[in-house]
C-alpha cells in the first residue's frame, strides 16, 4: 500500500515536535481512524514504540510513602547507606527491591560521600579461633570520651564470632573489678567463654581479672603492643559505634548516656 503524502507530511510534523520535548505524546489513533492503516504503521510513522503508546503509568503514591519513610529513617540513622535503611524497610513490611530504593535514595540527595581507603593486604597477627561458634571468642576494649566535663569510659564487649555486640558498660571509672562484673552479668544471659581478647591496659592486666579468667577456666590472649588491628573485629565495630552512635549525641550525664547507649546497643 503506497504511503500517502498526508501521512508522510503529519507523522514529519509530529516528529518535529517531539524532538522539541513535547510532553504529551501524540495520538496514534488519529492516524489510525484518519488513514485507517494498523496501529503498529502509525506508530511507525509518528516515530515511536507500540510499547510506549501502551503503557499505562502506575500509581507513585507508594513512592512517596516510601520516600517519606525513609527520609525519616534517615535523619534517625544519619550515617546508614541505602543498603542498610533498605533492610529496615523491609523489616517494616515493605515489598521493594534494592534497585528502587537506591533510585528514590539518590534522588533525594542523601547519598554519603566517603573517602575510599588504599586496602593494604598482609596477614595480621590475630589468632585463629579453634572452634567458630559462640561464646568461643570474645573481644573487650575500652572508648575514652569527654562530656559534660567529665570523662566517660564505654567497656566494649562483643562476641568475636558471631559480631554481635553484647555489653557497653558506661561509667566515669571502671577498674579490674568492674571488667569482671561485668561479664559476670553477661555470662547469666550468654553464657562464659572459652576465651576473651583485649589489649594490655591495666585493667585488663589487673589481677582481678587474673582471677576471674583463672576461677572460670577462661583462657585470656593479649594482642601485641600497638597492634590494634589484631583485634580487628572490635575496632571495625568501634568506629560504627563512634560514627552512629556517639557523634550523633551530647550527653548531659551519666545516666542519660547509659540510657542512649543502650537503647542504640539494643537497635
Amino acid at each position: 500500500m503506497p504511503t500517502s503524502p498526508w501521512i508522510t507530511r503529519y507523522s514529519r510534523t509530529l516528529s518535529q515536535k517531539t524532538c522539541k520535548g513535547f510532553s504529551q505524546t501524540p495520538d496514534y489513533t488519529q492516524i489510525q481512524i484518519a488513514y485507517e492503516i494498523s496501529e503498529r504503521r502509525a506508530c511507525r510513522l509518528i516515530g515511536i514504540s507500540q510499547n510506549s503508546m501502551r503503557y499505562i503509568a502506575t500509581d507513585k503514591v507508594e513512592d512517596g510513602m516510601i520516600t517519606e519513610r525513609r527520609i525519616a529513617l534517615s535523619s534517625r540513622w544519619k550515617q546508614y547507606g541505602y543498603r542498610r535503611l533498605h533492610i529496615m524497610l523491609l523489616h517494616e513490611g515493605f515489598e521493594i527491591n534494592h534497585k528502587r530504593i537506591y533510585r528514590l535514595y539518590k534522588a533525594a540527595g542523601l547519598t554519603l560521600n566517603r573517602k575510599s581507603k588504599k586496602k593494604h593486604y598482609e596477614k595480621r597477627g590475630i589468632p585463629e579461633r579453634a572452634v567458630m561458634e559462640m561464646n568461643a571468642r570474645r573481644s573487650m576494649v575500652f572508648i575514652d570520651m569527654t562530656h559534660f566535663g567529665s570523662n566517660l569510659r564505654v567497656l566494649t564487649v562483643i562476641d568475636a564470632v558471631i559480631r554481635e555486640c553484647i555489653a557497653l558498660e558506661v561509667d566515669s571509672s571502671i577498674k579490674g573489678r568492674k571488667v569482671a562484673t561485668v561479664l559476670n552479668h553477661v555470662a547469666i544471659f550468654y553464657g562464659m567463654p572459652k576465651e576473651i581478647l583485649t589489649d594490655n591496659g591495666p585493667e585488663f592486666t589487673s589481677n582481678a581479672m587474673n582471677a576471674w579468667t583463672y576461677d572460670n577456666k577462661v583462657e585470656q590472649i593479649f594482642i601485641d603492643p600497638g597492634k590494634p588491628m589484631q583485634n580487628g573485629y572490635i575496632e571495625s565495630f568501634i568506629g560504627k559505634f563512634c560514627t552512629e552512635g556517639l557523634d550523633q549525641h551530647w550527653f548531659r550525664n551519666i545516666s542519660e548516656a547509659k540510657e542512649i547507649i543502650e537503647d542504640w546497643r539494643s537497635e
